[in-house]
């Protein structure tokens, strides 16, 4: 049975390291993530028409399959900054292959933060100058730069045969993402070629960061990288792809707890939907909902809310008829009709920090599950001042 480290540890050859370079007032706003050996790589960046000028340039590197290193700054996100911004994008890496003595396009970068505005890249520039030397083993090192609106910073390890998987991720708003989430860096000293990353990383992402959402805005930044270093030698791909899914199911779990505002996870299954495809943006429907947000937040059993939220998906087959419904593994709704339930139990079941909506359609064998929050005056709150916080 799969399960997490108790504390998440870099594997090996791995190091990182985070700083202030004076982007934030306080707390880190600079990290990089450095591999003592090259590494086949393979990435997801977003669909966002208005990519971010790292996304440019990330596309690019990434088709190389190899990187030593990333360079991650928060506060600014260098998006709808020009001929200007991609400048400066280069110019981290360049800072970074500086650095540590590696070669420029083996460097990727990412940026987060405030969008449309210029990125003051002689801050960061001056910031890398010395992190070689700050490089240590723990994860939650590296996590601490790269958060915006984050709580707490994230970072989860898991073993496969004799390798470690470790994925580092931020991402607590603007998330609907449709490739992967806001930024998410997997290591890994498994041995792996860079088409079966690729293709392993796709499929994870398919399952966890494609069906996460917390306000249903794609992030122009959004990137997911996996680096594999090989030190650890060869492991069973099977074994491996099956964790990597499972790690980044669990890393989106607590991207979603950690949504702005949000007092709580919410997580929709679909069952019995006629195809995978359909049962994903029902799926999706449900998480996206403001009014079931709102219901899970109030911890209202208002079972309406939910009936709306599969109704309103007229493009897929829906018998309602044939529908049921639980709520954290209670039955509320069978035969067309609300089942005679204590309504304060169902409170109380609404009223933890996981909400788990569970609908079988009952019209075929497609099934998935996406995963999101409440909504909150908390995350009004956060995005009422984002730009001048």
């Amino acid at each position: 049975m799969m399960k997490l480290h108790e504390k998440a540890i870099m594997p090996k050859g791995f190091k990182c390291a985070s700083k202030n370079c004076g982007l934030k007032d306080k707390g880190n706003d600079l990290s990089v993530f450095y591999s003592e050996v090259r590494a086949n790589a393979a990435g997801i960046f977003t669909k966002n028409k208005f990519p971010g000028c790292p996304v440019i340039l990330g596309r690019e590197i990434i088709k190389n399959g190899l990187l030593r290193a990333i360079i991650v700054n928060s506060k600014v996100s260098n998006v709808g900054t020009g001929r200007q911004g991609i400048e400066n994008a280069r110019r981290m890496a360049i800072a970074v292959s500086k650095e540590f003595s590696v070669p420029q396009n083996e460097v990727i970068m990412s940026s987060t933060g405030v969008i449309a505005k210029p990125l003051p890249i002689e801050q960061i520039e001056k910031g890398v100058k010395g992190i070689s030397k700050l490089l240590n083993d723990d994860p939650i090192a590296g996590a601490e730069g790269i958060m915006t609106t984050d709580t707490y910073p994230k970072a989860l390890s898991v073993s496969v045969d004799d390798a470690v998987i470790t994925i580092i991720g931020k991402g607590a708003g603007m998330i609907e993402p449709n490739m992967a989430t806001m930024l998410v860096y997997i290591l890994t000293d498994a041995e792996m070629e860079t088409p079966v990353l690729d293709d392993m990383l796709r499929k994870a992402a398919d399952k966890s960061f494609n069906m996460l959402s917390v306000d249903t805005d794609t992030s122009t930044s959004d990137t997911c990288l996996i680096m594999a270093n090989g030190l650890a030698g060869k492991v069973d791909e099977k074994r491996f792809s099956e964790t990597l899914q499972f790690a980044c199911i669990e890393m989106t779990k607590m991207l979603a707890r950690d949504g702005e505002g949000a007092t709580k996870l919410l997580l929709a299954n679909i069952l019995g939907a006629k195809t995978e495809d359909e049962a994903k943006f029902i799926a999706k429907a449900i998480i996206n909902s403001p009014l079931v947000k709102t219901m899970a937040y109030g911890a209202d059993p208002n079972i309406g809310r939910i009936l709306m939220a599969i109704g309103k998906c007229t493009a897929c087959e829906i018998q309602p008829e044939k529908i049921e419904i639980k709520v954290n593994n209670k039955l509320i709704y069978l035969n067309e009709a609300r089942v005679d339930f204590d309504e304060a139990e169902v409170r109380k079941l609404l009223s933890g920090d996981y909400v788990e909506i569970t609908a079988n359609l009952n019209v075929g064998t497609g099934q998935a599950t996406a995963y999101g929050c409440d909504l909150t005056e908390g995350y009004i709150e956060e995005n009422a001042a984002y730009y001048s916080s």
